[in-house]
């Protein structure tokens, strides 16, 4: 039976337009990939909640609120992951990578020389449908 892993995921964009993205450090499942911060929901958690908690842990920011963007589920060979995306524009603080993992703020039309984990396609296809 495989894994199954609720994540919650995060598309923060700042007052410029720009999308935050943290590359996977290698030893990880889909390692050297950049994705959008996030993850694990745990046990009695809303996904708001963990949110919150995941982004101050992994990017050092003090999120205010967050508005729900879409859902995911993609298998993998070894894991099946549920991904709930949320939007985030409403926040304060730098974003640094606290677990040393690199980040950079990237254009959405720059968002395609990126490469992602498989199960982020369908975010980027829906980022590049929206107006600014």
């Amino acid at each position: 039976m495989q894994k199954r892993v609720h994540v919650a995921v995060g598309v923060i964009i700042n007052q410029h337009q720009q999308i935050l993205l943290a590359k996977r450090h290698d030893h990880l499942h889909q390692g050297g990939k950049w994705e959008f911060p996030g993850g694990k929901v745990e046990r009695n958690e809303t996904v708001t909640a963990a949110l919150i908690r995941e982004l101050k842990e992994e990017v050092n920011l003090d999120v205010n609120s967050t508005t729900a963007f879409m859902d995911i589920s993609h298998d993998y060979p070894d894991k099946h992951v549920l991904l709930d995306i949320h939007l985030v524009t409403d926040f304060n603080g730098h974003a640094t990578g606290v677990e040393g993992q690199q980040i950079r703020w990237v254009e959405l039309q720059s968002i395609n020389e990126y490469e992602f984990p498989d199960a982020n396609k369908p975010i980027l296809d829906k980022l590049l449908t929206l107006s600014w």
